[in-house]
């Protein structure tokens, strides 16, 4: 059993950058695939990034491409997501979530999340 917890988020200005972090405790780091995904107010949950469990290979929803960069320390049990060039449309509650296994940018798809870090975008 995972357990996942964020840290990072706050208020930012239209074009700033915050940094992400999430620290898992409770089983193999190293063995999962992780995700962060997000949720805006009276939308659905979804996919921002992901990368695999030796942080190689890394994938992006197009929304966020080129602005934002997922990573991962398996020795500290952390992984990041660094937010650059951020717009008032990044405005979520932001979450990381872990997978046994290989690719998957669905929700249901992973099975362990943490609780979630507001990230606001003011113009």
């Amino acid at each position: 059993q995972v357990q996942l917890v964020e840290s990072g988020g706050g208020l930012v200005q239209t074009g700033g950058s915050l940094r992400l972090s999430c620290a898992a405790s409770g089983g193999t780091f190293s063995s999962h695939f992780m995700g962060w995904f997000r949720q805006a107010p009276g939308k659905e949950r979804e996919f921002v990034a992901a990368t695999t469990r030796g942080g190689i290979y890394t994938y992006y929803a197009d929304s966020v491409k080129g602005r934002f960069t997922i990573s991962r320390d398996n020795g500290k049990n952390t992984v990041y997501l660094q937010m650059n060039s951020l717009k008032s449309d990044d405005t979520a509650v932001y979450y990381c979530a872990a997978r046994l296994g290989s690719y998957g940018t669905s929700v249901n798809s992973y099975p362990y999340w943490g609780q979630g870090t507001q990230v606001t975008v003011s113009s």
